[in-house]
Order: C-alpha cells, then structure tokens, then sequence
C-alpha cells in the first residue's frame, strides 16, 4: 500500500512537469491546400501553389508571399514560436522574409537577403536587417531545407536556422518595427524577394513559463572568411 501511494503521487509530480515542457503545437499548413492563407497583395507579385506538400512562391516583380486569414484574434503577440522549413528553389535573394507580432508591433526575420546571405530582424530602432546588430551573413544553397524557428518571449526575440541560434535581442526600450514593403504581410505572413521559394511545416505553438521568461543569449557574429 505505502508503495502504491508513492508511485501515485510521483504520477502527480510526473504530469504538470511534462505539461510544462511539452506545449501544444498547432500546424498552420496542411500541406495540401492554401486554407486560412492568401497570396500577398504586394502587386505584380508572381503565384502561388500548392505542390508536393510544400506552397511555392513564385517569382515575381519584387515580392511573393502568403498571409494569414485565419482566426487573427486567436493568433499569440506574445511567448510563442513559430517554425517553419524553407528553401530557395531558384534566384538569390531572400526566400523567407517571416513577419510575425512582437505585441502590438510586427517584426520580420529574413533569411538571405540582400544578394543572398544576410539573415537578421527588420526592424529595431528603424534600422533594417542589414543595419542593425542582429545582422549576420550566412552562405545558402539552392534546393536545400532549412528548419527555421523564432521566439517572441516577455525578453525579447530569438531565432534558429536549423537549430543553431543567428538572432538573440532584448526589446525593452527597442522600437519594433517592419519596413513599409511587408505591410501587406501583417499580421502574419512569409515572403521571398526575385526568388522562388518553397515553404512547408508551419507551426507555432505557445512558450512554457521557464520559456517566456529566459533571458535571451546572443550568439556570436562569425568572422567573415
């Protein structure tokens, strides 16, 4: 019987700590229909497609992207992570320009901007991601995944490409911002610039309580070659 009690009330401290680490994640993507998504109205954009269990954005004159028309009032501004996999199919500029609300702000995170490998945040302080210091170059091959995940926590926003962090900033005090040619991405939206790209796995789920509030690291900018 004394048995029995122990193991029930390690049951009890077993089920809230799993519950912690292991958030509900809801998919964004059903891999076979645009369902709660548009194109993006940015004006001769190029299509979009749903292929082989991935939305292709074609190129366009500038920008093609999605945007969300699901239930925005259900979507998080706060302690979540959104995730997703991209790849450049053909061109060689950004293939994934995510904005996503920081609170009443939108921010962007974009992946191989400018020629093809500057990643960082646009905007903070009104400097976009090739002027502010969560800019970094990285070298991207066309045809390839990459996971891509971004954390907006109480601190501030953190981002991962293929696991390994590229953006890690506090926002107390910082003005969040969007440049003014995603405006038409808000409130939620992924874009590519003179590039066709292919977007699949889109989920986001909400933080644990340890999660929203860690402090953010900042990863080291890697020395050019």
């Amino acid at each position: 019987m004394k048995r029995l009690a122990l193991l029930s009330l390690a049951a009890l401290t077993v089920v809230p700590l799993y519950a912690q680490v292991a958030p509900p994640t809801k998919s964004l993507f059903d891999g076979k229909t645009l369902t709660n998504w548009k194109s993006t109205p940015f004006g001769d954009e190029g299509s979009v497609t749903v292929k082989d269990g991935m939305i292709v954005l074609a190129k366009g004159d500038e920008m093609t992207g999605i945007t969300w028309t699901g239930d925005t009032a259900a979507l998080p501004k706060l302690n979540y992570e959104i995730s997703l996999q991209a790849q450049r199919i053909d061109g060689n500029d950004f293939f994934c320009g995510l904005t996503f609300p920081v609170k009443d702000d939108p921010c962007s995170f974009i992946v191989g901007g400018w020629n093809g490998g500057v990643v960082g945040l646009s905007s903070l302080d009104g400097k976009d991601a090739a002027r502010n210091e969560t800019a970094r170059f990285m070298e991207f091959t066309n045809k390839r995944w990459y996971k891509i995940r971004v954390r907006v926590s109480e601190r501030g926003i953190a981002a991962w490409i293929d696991d390994k962090q590229v953006v890690g900033v506090e926002t107390k005090g910082r003005k969040i911002g969007i440049r003014s040619e995603v405006e038409a991405s808000r409130p939620l939206g992924i874009a590519c610039y003179n590039t066709v790209a292919g977007i699949k796995d889109i989920q986001i789920r909400p933080l644990t309580p340890d999660e929203a509030k860690a402090s953010i690291p900042v990863p080291p900018v890697p020395k050019p070659k």
